[in-house]
């Protein structure tokens, strides 16, 4: 099962420290405990305070994360019952140096450009026997909304190419209209995550996405509700990593 979807609802979600305070509370609403990011130093401020940048969930109960910022995660991390692992390589400011971590899931699969991937990520990704897709494209994670384990939202076409000629049940969809400080826009799978099995959360509405009709049926078509986390447009702040922990 894909670890970005919990077995159960969620009461633990990473969010950016940097995001909407209306997300927060929506979110404290739903019975979720908010572990906010801190800023990353090294990368661009865009993306500093991403979740998805700096860690990966390897399985329901083990996180990778980058080294510069995994004492502030164990910190905030180690009485949930997680294993957490220290990664091996620093991110850097610039495209490919920061996206050792932005690793994309879908069933048994995982989706990256390998050749920058963090060698302990790697290491526990092939202990869990996931293949291995190797794409051009780095930020994979960010690019690709989690529906269900077979199916997923991308405005990346090479993204598409790929996994539709794998049989996974893709959505592709026009890039843009997602905000994203200090960038033209951002992606949306940066702008999601999934409260539970049946639950998606976007971190804000669709009404300016030309896709949006489409958007919502292909989610519906796999039986899915959509909780919106806040009323402003919808935004990339790094995906919405959930967690259920006991």
């Amino acid at each position: 099962m894909n670890p970005f979807i919990p077995f159960k609802k969620s009461n633990i979600a990473i969010v950016a420290g940097n995001a909407n305070e209306k997300i927060f509370d929506s979110l404290n609403r739903l019975g979720v405990k908010v572990i906010p990011t801190i800023k990353h130093r090294k990368v661009h401020q865009s993306i500093a305070y991403h979740p998805d940048i700096v860690m990966h969930p390897v399985n329901h109960n083990t996180l990778v994360i980058a080294p510069e910022v995994f004492p502030y995660y164990n910190d905030k991390l180690c009485n949930l019952n997680l294993k957490l692992i220290k990664g091996k390589k620093e991110l850097k400011g610039k495209y490919p140096l920061n996206i050792a971590y932005n690793v994309g899931r879908i069933n048994r699969a995982t989706i990256h450009n390998f050749k920058y991937t963090d060698e302990i990520l790697k290491f526990y990704l092939q202990k869990e026997n996931l293949k291995l897709i190797n794409i051009k494209q780095g930020y994979t994670k960010c690019s690709m909304a989690i529906i269900d384990d077979n199916s997923v939202i991308t405005s990346d076409y090479p993204i598409y190419n790929k996994l539709i000629k794998l049989g996974y049940n893709v959505l592709l969809i026009k890039p843009g209209y997602i905000d994203l400080k200090y960038q033209n826009y951002g992606f949306i799978g940066g702008s999601s995550g999934n409260l539970s099995k049946n639950t998606i959360l976007l971190s804000g509405k669709l009404d300016i996405h030309p896709d949006k009709e489409k958007i919502l049926n292909f989610i519906a078509k796999y039986r899915k509700k959509v909780i919106y986390l806040s009323n402003k447009n919808i935004s990339d702040i790094g995906s919405i990593i959930n967690l259920y922990c006991n």
